[in-house]
């Protein structure tokens, strides 16, 4: 049978939706939204009805019913550390996306708007591999400071579904298999999968692992705190270089690859050491996750925007290639992740989640 699946993900500045019946996408749309017009919203889930009346608009245009979907899939938010997999939206996971329990970011009103269009149309709502995905294994999480601990933030619908494609590919179950998936685009993560389970992993959101487009990784703790005494800069501009104006933007101006990759083609050789210390950045973590799989690893997968780019993929396999054979999946796959994780438990190939509200990790027993 081919489920239709409408799946729903809000972004800070954008929805994108998506019709899915079976694995054939029958509509897709990414919808901007003026910046001012979001700014008139006090709370982001105050931001409901103007999301819901954009997707309400975008289908009308295209033509197309989502009235007799099987399932709306939403991108998950605000929730508590879980393990990976396909939710039913439940109650629990309602009150603590609509809250922001967890953390507060536009991709909470995913669960809000599946569950809405689910009970409109008498349809089952699901969210598939939050952002708050935690299979770390605990030697993984501790650092040189008690209290401080390492969290699991991966681009894990990304991963997941690339994991589970790349199985397939191989005729295996994700699950059978030892994984090394580099998502690479705005942000950079670099994952050990073992046996289904994403087990180790670098930090994307608190400055953590290869520096990246927008970000700027792992740096010297010391300089961290001289440049945060310096007077210089304020906590919030402090914490907009972790994440958003460090890496290729600090060093070069700019977040794009391609116009990196355009620097060096015209002869800039400070484009060039920079991009290349970036692809050496991603190399070493693939080494230390390859450490974490004990050296057994049954392939390297690079996906994610910025695996389109062949002086990247080139000079990274070259780094790599004597770990595991290196497949090249480019590209982001959520959409098509939220549609496959709803459709693998309508098709009973996977059993449905129950979000429970209890984190996956609640800190060491004896600190």
């Amino acid at each position: 049978m081919a489920y239709k699946i409408f799946a729903i993900n809000p972004g800070s500045t954008s929805t994108k939706v998506a019709l899915f019946e079976g694995d054939k996408k029958i509509f897709s749309a990414n919808v901007a939204h003026d910046a001012d017009e979001l700014r008139k919203f006090a709370e982001i889930t105050d931001q409901f009805d103007y999301r819901k009346d954009t997707i309400l608009r975008e289908v009308e245009k295209a033509g197309v019913t989502i009235s007799d979907c099987d399932a709306f899939s939403g991108r998950g938010g605000g929730l508590v550390s879980c393990p990976g997999g396909t939710y039913e939206i439940n109650e629990k996971l309602y009150e603590h996306a609509s809250t922001g329990f967890a953390v507060k970011h536009p991709a909470i009103l995913g669960p809000m708007l599946a569950r809405y269009f689910a009970d409109l149309y008498g349809a089952k709502a699901f969210v598939v591999n939050p952002p708050d995905v935690d299979e770390f294994e605990d030697v993984a999480r501790v650092t040189g400071w008690k209290g401080v601990y390492r969290e699991s933030k991966i681009h894990a619908l990304n991963q997941k579904e690339i994991g589970i494609r790349f199985a397939e590919s191989k005729g295996k179950k994700y699950e059978d298999m030892n994984l090394i998936i580099c998502h690479i685009g705005g942000g950079i993560s670099v994952t050990a999968h073992r046996k289904g389970r994403m087990i180790d992993s670098n930090d994307i959101a608190n400055g953590d692992g290869p520096m990246t487009p927008t970000r700027c990784g792992t740096i010297p703790v010391r300089d961290v705190v001289r440049e945060c005494f310096s007077g210089k800069y304020t906590a919030e501009e402090m914490y907009k270089r972790i994440t958003k104006t460090g890496g290729l933007v600090d060093h070069l101006g700019t977040s794009d690859a391609r116009e990196v990759t355009a620097m060096m083609e015209s002869g800039n050789a400070y484009a060039k050491v920079v991009y290349d210390a970036m692809i050496y950045q991603i190399g070493k973590y693939v080494g230390s996750m390859a450490v974490s799989l004990k050296g057994d690893v049954d392939g390297i997968v690079l996906t994610g925007g910025i695996a389109h780019d062949k002086y990247l993929v080139d000079h990274l396999t070259e780094m790599i290639s004597f770990i595991a054979p290196v497949t090249v999946i480019a590209g982001e796959f959520e959409m098509e992740a939220l549609a496959s994780g709803a459709e693998r438990v309508l098709s009973g190939k996977e059993k449905v989640r129950i979000y429970t509200g209890i984190p996956a990790w609640q800190g060491f027993e004896k600190e």
